[in-house]
């Protein structure tokens, strides 16, 4: 009985930490509608889209202890993406720059790690976040190049109000030097880390949880 409480809780888990990550990166397109403050706001988007993904990704992979379930969970997050959109779609939002699977290629890279390394849990803690936060602001970038125009897409639907905190003062010349991608992967590579490490104790804390 306990085992399958046990299993029933990580599974519980799995799908918790899946819709929670979706629905914190399935506005990650949006910076797009802040015109002043795009570059500002893909760097931020491009990071909690990196810390969502590896959370969830490094409890499934090393709960299974399987290398490809990294993958497999980023498509989870990809399918639910694409029914949340869908949705919203019908509704006339746009679509179109959020369809590619940006997730994927930085999932397997962590599944590489996790199997290159024998299923050394540092390992994959270290050059798993480091690989996966210096990837994913890259994915992502191409994703906007290769998908949408961003400032056709702005026009096209305009948002009517900002939040306070996005409400720029005057335009933002120059922020971040100019360079979204780097400050997103630089940041995303230290912090990654640091989530990754988060995955793994998951599983810890739920064990020790069922096992009370």
């Amino acid at each position: 009985v306990m085992v399958w409480l046990r299993r029933c809780t990580h599974y519980l888990f799995i799908v918790v930490v899946a819709v929670n990550s979706t629905l914190l990166t399935i506005n990650a397109g949006d910076y797009i509608f802040y015109t002043d403050w795009a570059w500002t706001s893909y760097t931020v988007f491009s990071i909690s889209q990196t810390l969502m993904l590896i959370v969830g990704a490094t409890y499934y992979l090393t709960f299974t202890g399987v290398p490809g379930t990294a993958t497999y969970y980023a498509l989870i997050m990809t399918v639910y993406t694409w029914i949340e959109k869908g949705a919203w779609f019908s509704l006339g939002y746009p679509y179109d720059f959020i369809v590619t699977p940006v997730w994927l290629p930085s999932a397997m890279l962590l599944d590489l790690v996790y199997w290159a390394t024998k299923k050394n849990k540092h390992s994959l803690i270290l050059f798993g976040g480091v690989l996966v936060g210096m990837s994913l602001p890259l994915f992502s970038m191409v994703n906007l190049i290769t998908v949408a125009d961003p400032l056709e897409t702005a026009f096209k639907y305009p948002r009517p109000t900002l939040p306070p905190y996005m409400t720029p003062i005057e335009p933002q010349v120059g922020k971040f030097y100019n360079n979204p991608v780097a400050l997103g992967a630089g940041a995303g590579a230290v912090l990654a880390c640091t989530f990754a490490a988060l995955g793994c104790e998951l599983n810890t804390w739920t064990y020790r949880w069922m096992a009370a």
